[in-house]
């Protein structure tokens, strides 16, 4: 909240207003016990209000508060004394639940009271608009200040919420990225195993049993392209790139290919071999169809 110069200067509230406000205290003392009496059953009408007094307060005790804030909108001194008064006026309906229309509404019955104690007391047209104006400037200045505590509250628990949000997503993100990171690791590690593999393998052509070598050779490489596949799209996941599932679902297909090769060179029975092959088409297909959707969704 700015100081309280800085809001005189918003509201235009001068020296001559401050003057006007002086020159209603006489007035405003010899209608305060009608305007406080009106003002409190105005506040018990509502049910919800009358529930806040009864649970933090009294009524003979929120009376003389009330009648002493009604003295000082003309007390002509309007300082940072003043406007910290009205910060506390503010905190205090913030504090004790009260909804922030109950005080526009409160301010404005306050204001209409205020204007027709000004219509009863002066007959010159030009007097009621100038004292009528300086007192609606005041009643500004006081309704900005104390509604200014509701806004402070909420933005403190948004700043609070969205700080608390905020570290809570930059450690998820770092810790998703950490993950991420060894996997990536892990993988090129594992690739070297299957590079170690597959020249074992390709070795074996020339020991004797060229034949199984060269179909676990095929299943090395298999999987030497499948460990580059991951590592690849791992990659791009940390530079940002989206989620690939094609890439796994053609890793099962590779997998499963290695597997008919292995279970060829083991003789394994006609039902075996029946259920790896179509195991491997129903994967074909389900690979096709997804090709085939990220195209689409490409073009779109």
């Amino acid at each position: 909240m700015e100081n309280m110069a800085k809001l005189k200067g918003q509201y235009h509230f001068t020296d001559d207003d401050a003057a006007n406000l002086r020159d209603l205290l006489p007035i405003a003392d010899e209608y305060l016990n009608n305007l406080s009496g009106n003002f409190m059953a105005y506040l018990y009408e509502n049910p919800e209000t009358e529930r806040l007094i009864a649970l933090h307060s009294s009524k003979d005790r929120l009376e003389a508060f009330h009648r002493h804030w009604f003295r000082t909108l003309f007390q002509g001194e309007y300082d940072e004394e003043y406007l910290r008064n009205l910060k506390r006026v503010g905190q205090a309906h913030v504090r004790v639940g009260l909804p922030v229309h109950y005080v526009n509404a409160a301010m404005s019955h306050v204001r209409h009271a205020i204007q027709h104690m000004i219509h009863d007391t002066f007959s010159d047209k030009d007097q009621r608009r100038m004292y009528r104006e300086s007192a609606d400037k005041i009643m500004d200045l006081n309704l900005a200040v104390m509604t200014s505590s509701y806004r402070d509250a909420e933005m403190g628990k948004v700043f609070v919420s969205r700080s608390l949000e905020s570290g809570l997503i930059r450690l998820s993100e770092r810790f998703t990225y950490g993950l991420n990171l060894i996997l990536v690791l892990s993988l090129a590690g594992l690739s070297l195993a299957v590079v170690g593999l597959f020249i074992n393998d390709i070795m074996q052509v020339f020991n004797g049993k060229p034949e199984k070598a060269i179909f676990s050779a095929l299943g090395s490489m298999l999987i030497l392209w499948m460990m580059i596949e991951l590592l690849e799209n791992e990659i791009k996941n940390l530079k940002g790139g989206s989620f690939n599932i094609l890439v796994f679902v053609g890793v099962v297909v590779v997998a499963m290919v290695r597997e008919i090769l292995i279970s060829t060179l083991r003789h394994d029975d006609l039902k075996t071999q029946a259920f790896l092959t179509l195991t491997l088409l129903a994967l074909g297909v389900v690979y096709f169809l997804i090709s085939k959707a990220q195209k689409c969704s490409f073009k779109e």
